[in-house]
């Protein structure tokens, strides 16, 4: 569908959930850049900021459980709006705070906020998407790194300037409740279908309230029996007028088929989950350990060092900015199943390695191979069917994010046995396991 033809609503939808993705880079890199003040500010110590980490993740994941079933009852343009102005308030509490007890207060609140948003503005992220009828999921994804990206040089500029983080951050927090305002009136929420068959592009919302008109029983029904009744029996007389055994046999295989899809979806977004879970545990693993793997194993400087992040950071947004176009030409399996190849080739690439060049591309492999693949499996998390597409993704969220934490926390364990680089071994062979696994994409 060209964009042509894309309705204009749509249109103003996808730049609205472009900015609260953006938003979101935004107010997360105004925070970490501002970490090692805020800290001195509140007398914490390196491993009590680790703690508040842990804190801070803790929250997000209890924000991400709670906000799928929210989505489904409230709508996710409710839920959006309330989340990101809650961000964008909280946001200046870690400033404030001047002590290890506030500052822990701070932080779950401002992930508690940051969960909850990731899981709505996705939820809208699919709505967008499936009235475009074509991949766009992975460039919200993108713009997410790139309001990281311009968070942090604001950031680093208003250090430059030796403004104060609470300065800072209060200009960041009231910057994001105009941005809020101005994009939360173009979110898809409560319009009505065009048409009974595409009540799945529409918030689920507008499917209860068209669905239970659909199914409200007619004249004369009895409404325990609606579903549950054919047209006739099998000798051809009405299944109405033939006693109750007619009626109680359909209504026992309604429930079952009801019990089975149940079944069929939990199964589908565990695999989700799982598959999630260790793409994110390879973004974790790359995200925090490239850096020092590279110091360690090549024994570099310091600013060698980090173009190991450099070239991950920078392949793995290019990657999102491409991967729609490449998923409409061979589709979200290929995308996870040739994604996960090359980032296991790229770690094994840098495992292998003893010279830096080698070694950044082949961190740049493992951003690359990761890009495309957690934007697609939250689109078909999204993309289940039913009135709990939010629901479905807060639960593969919320195990995806697990291994967001999981995978450095391993690696570091690893680390008192084995090298660095011997550990990056873990991530490989997890990500060989996605590849092999992809299928659970399909849609």
């Amino acid at each position: 569908m060209g964009s042509a033809t894309i309705d204009r609503r749509f249109r103003m939808a996808r730049a609205a959930v472009f900015a609260a993705f953006t938003l979101n880079g935004v107010l997360l890199a105004m925070w970490v850049v501002h970490i090692p003040a805020i800290t001195d500010r509140a007398g914490v110590s390196t491993s009590m900021l680790s703690v508040l980490v842990l804190l801070m993740a803790g929250a997000a994941l209890v924000g991400m459980r709670l906000a799928g079933p929210a989505a489904d009852r409230f709508g996710s343009r409710t839920l959006v709006a309330s989340a990101a102005s809650a961000i964008s308030v909280t946001v200046l509490g870690p400033g404030l705070a001047t002590s290890p007890i506030t500052l822990a207060i701070a932080v779950a609140c401002f992930g508690f906020g940051m969960g909850a948003l990731d899981v709505s503005m996705n939820t809208q992220a699919v709505y967008v998407e499936r009235a475009y009828h074509r991949p766009i999921m992975s460039a919200f994804h993108a713009m997410f790194s790139a309001g990281g990206f311009v968070g942090s040089l604001a950031g680093a500029a208003a250090q430059y300037a030796q403004w104060p983080p609470q300065l800072t951050l209060t200009c960041a927090g009231i910057a994001g409740l105009v941005v809020t305002a101005a994009l939360v009136p173009h979110l898809l929420g409560r319009q009505q279908p065009e048409s009974p068959s595409h009540l799945e592009d529409y918030d689920n919302e507008d499917a209860r309230s068209a669905n239970s008109a659909r199914e409200r029983p007619t004249a004369g029904e009895p409404a325990d029996l609606r579903h549950f009744t054919d047209a006739s029996d099998s000798t051809g007389s009405p299944t109405g007028t033939a006693g109750p055994a007619a009626s109680v046999r359909p209504r026992a295989e309604y429930r079952t088929d009801q019990r089975s899809e149940r079944h069929q979806r939990a199964r589908k977004v565990l695999s989700l989950g799982a598959v999630a879970f260790v793409l994110l545990l390879a973004e974790g693993v790359a995200a925090d350990w490239s850096a020092l793997q590279v110091r360690e194993r090549l024994d570099t400087s310091e600013a060698d060092a980090a173009l190991a992040f450099g070239a991950f950071s920078a392949t793995m947004t290019l990657g999102r900015f491409l991967a729609d176009r490449v998923n409409a030409a061979i589709g979200p399996v290929a995308i996870v199943r040739y994604g996960s190849l090359l980032a296991a080739a790229g770690f094994a690439v840098v495992i292998g390695s003893p010279w830096l060049p080698f070694t950044l591309l082949g961190w740049a492999m493992c951003g690359l191979g990761l890009a495309g693949g957690v934007p697609q499996i939250f689109s078909t998390a999204g993309n289940l069917g039913g009135t709990t597409a939010a629901t479905d993704m807060s639960r593969v969220f919320t195990i995806g994010y697990l291994g967001l934490l999981a995978g450095p926390a391993m690696i570091g364990w690893l680390t008192a046995a084995i090298p660095l680089t011997a550990a990056l071994a873990v991530p490989l062979v997890l990500t060989l396991a996605c590849a092999a696994t992809a299928n659970v994409v399909s849609r």
